[in-house]
């Protein structure tokens, strides 16, 4: 067997019991980056959001706050927990899509991902990954 068969079927073997559903990128809005997303505990929503210096596209159900970011803002970056990184702008294990409850007065959805991820790491006491001491 190759490594893609392989891949396939273990990614099989993990099938959600509800397909994850994508958040949409608003109607008059373009995404020419893509789009990934930065899902926080709800209760980190409203603490996050005066945080930032613009927010794009956030979406919001009673368990989490999602942000849209341009696709690979994960790149070089360790989110911490209890913040999760969905590529694709993927919601898993939803049964129904989050409301939109922020829509930038702009064309682009994203929020930056940088000073995103400075108030995550702010708000859960993480120090941000490229300040880390490195070990050998």
């Amino acid at each position: 067997m190759s490594l893609n068969t392989l891949v396939r079927l273990q990614r099989g073997r993990h099938t959600p019991a509800v397909p994850p559903r994508r958040l949409p990128v608003p109607e008059g809005m373009t995404a020419p980056m893509g789009c990934d997303a930065v899902a926080v505990p709800a209760r980190f929503g409203p603490l996050v959001l005066p945080r930032l210096p613009r927010v794009g596209c956030v979406y919001a159900d009673e368990a989490h706050w999602w942000w849209l970011v341009p696709s690979d803002s994960d790149y070089a970056l360790e989110w911490p927990a209890p913040a999760r990184y969905d590529t694709g702008a993927l919601v898993p294990d939803a049964t129904r899509l989050p409301d939109l409850i922020h829509r930038p007065d702009c064309t682009l959805p994203y929020t930056p991902p940088i000073p995103l991820y400075l108030a995550v790491c702010r708000l859960t006491d993480t120090t941000p990954s490229w300040s880390r001491p490195v070990t050998a």
